[in-house]
């Protein structure tokens, strides 16, 4: 799929090509991952070459660059200290959360709701999301968007701008590479505005909403809030 990505190198074609790309390098860092790095190379040199009319690197061309930094780094480290960190930043910091509802309804009853959402523009568009995942991890909405669907995912991603933001944040905090993987996804949507912006302060400060009661509307979704991970050893912090 990222080879058809990357076929256009402008308009909806290279925004293909960046959420596709940052799609795979949200997963588990296994041995796929490998497999798929000189295809991801080409893909990232053709947005590379093709810069705005004007002559500036534009939107995508910062993408693009967010994804090869990203790259040296895992052309730079091994495989097992990879997805040493991924678990590390990902499974085990809730102000790591990949999953965007949670950035705006936490563990709260109205996230079943949100879900729902998710799960009905996929339907919409004709996409079957991973079934051991929940549809608002980030990395499933990017593959929405590579797979031909990028008005749908831009859709929800700019509905959860603030999220996004607040997760990138936290990977910085980290000292976290990953942080120019959500970096590269946010330059393809539009700049946040004020109320994206003090809605990204509110959550940075805040954290997600709280809830005292039980989460048993999460049933709907045919499974638990978030997915017991094989990956993780420890409970979230």
């Amino acid at each position: 799929m990222i080879r058809s990505a990357g076929r256009a190198a402008s308009g909806d074609g290279a925004v293909r090509t960046v959420h596709m790309t940052a799609s795979i390098l949200l997963g588990y860092p296994d041995e796929r991952l490998p497999a798929a790095r000189p295809l991801i190379g080409d893909c990232l040199a053709t947005l590379a070459a093709a810069p705005r009319a004007d002559g500036s690197r534009g939107a995508i061309g910062e993408a693009a660059g967010h994804l090869a930094a990203f790259l040296a780094h895992v052309d730079a480290t091994p495989l097992p200290e990879l997805a040493a960190h991924y678990v590390a930043v990902f499974d085990l910091k809730r102000r790591c959360c990949p999953y965007l509802t949670y950035y705006t309804h936490g563990d709260t009853r109205r996230r079943g709701i949100a879900l729902l959402r998710f799960n009905n523009a996929y339907r919409a568009a004709g996409y079957r999301p991973p079934a051991d995942e929940l549809p608002d991890h980030l990395a499933v909405v990017c593959e929405l968007s590579g797979r031909g669907a990028v008005r749908e995912a831009t859709r929800l991603l700019r509905e959860h701008h603030a999220g996004i933001q607040v997760l990138r944040q936290a990977l910085l905090a980290e000292d976290s590479p990953y942080a120019h993987v959500v970096a590269a996804v946010l330059a393809t949507l539009p700049p946040p505005g004020p109320r994206e912006r003090a809605a990204a302060l509110r959550m940075a400060a805040e954290g997600p909403p709280a809830e005292d009661v039980g989460l048993d509307p999460y049933a709907v979704m045919g499974g638990p809030l978030i997915p017991p991970s094989p990956r993780s050893t420890g409970e979230p912090r």
